[in-house]
C-alpha cells in the first residue's frame, strides 16, 4: 500500500519509527516531513498530507503531532480526507470499518511506539464495511445543511 506520513517537530521521532516499521511491513512510504526536530507548524504538514491523499499519491495517511489533535484538524479541512484521531487499536479499526477513514492521527506525547504500531496495524488491516455506513460517509463529503 502507498502510505504518506507527516508530523510536526513534536512527533519527528515517532514518525521515523513508524515509517521504518511500515517499510518493513512491505508498504511504500512517502515521508512528507519535517526532516528534523526544528520547530514547524503542524497545519503546513497536515495540508501536505491531505494533498497527497486528495491527489491519489497515497492511499492512506499517517498524521502525527504532539497530541494528534491539531494535525487531524488541519487534514480534515480537505474534503477528500477522513482523518481519525486514535489512541488504541479498536478505535483505529472502527475508523476504517464504519467511517472509511483514509488517514489515522496519533499524538506522540500520548501514544508510544508499540501502541502506535498496533493502531496502524488495525487501521491498515480493516476494510470499510459499506452498507448502512456508506450513506453516513457520503454525508461527510456532501452535508445536508
Amino acid at each position: 500500500m502507498r502510505i504518506a506520513i507527516a508530523s510536526d517537530h513534536a512527533a519527528i521521532e515517532l514518525k521515523s519509527q513508524l515509517a521504518d516499521w511500515l517499510r518493513e511491513q512491505g508498504h511504500e512510504v512517502s515521508d512528507l516531513g519535517p526532516a528534523d526536530a526544528s520547530s514547524v507548524d503542524y497545519p503546513d504538514y497536515g495540508y501536505k498530507l491531505a494533498q497527497a491523499i486528495a491527489t491519489g499519491a497515497a492511499e492512506r495517511g499517517v498524521a502525527l503531532c504532539g497530541s494528534g489533535i491539531g494535525i487531524s484538524i488541519a487534514v480534515n479541512r480537505n474534503p477528500a480526507c477522513r482523518c481519525a484521531l486514535v489512541g488504541e487499536p479498536l478505535s483505529a479499526a472502527l475508523a476504517r470499518e464504519h467511517n472509511d477513514a483514509n488517514i489515522i492521527a496519533m499524538g506522540a506525547r500520548l501514544t508510544g511506539p508499540d501502541m502506535a504500531k498496533a493502531c496502524l496495524s488495525a487501521f491498515l488491516s480493516t476494510d470499510f464495511a459499506g452498507g448502512r455506513h456508506q450513506r453516513r460517509v457520503d454525508k461527510l463529503t456532501t452535508p445536508a445543511l
